[in-house]
């Protein structure tokens, strides 16, 4: 159930990353703001990889 949640915030840290510094050095893809979404997809990604690498093979609740 962890693995899973992290691999989504992973995936969403990713996808917010790629569109906000997209936003920030390119044309704005979306219509939020592009530094917010940089800010979010980096905490997103950091929180996910974090769940991943303290999260043993195991599947103990």
């Amino acid at each position: 159930m962890i693995k899973i949640l992290a691999l989504i915030l992973v995936v969403l840290g990713i996808a917010g990353l790629t569109l906000g510094i997209l936003g920030v050095f390119g044309p704005n893809v979306v219509a939020l703001s592009p530094w917010a979404l940089a800010i979010l997809g980096f905490i997103f990604f950091v929180s996910g990889i974090g769940l991943l690498k303290s999260r043993r093979d195991t599947d103990e609740i």
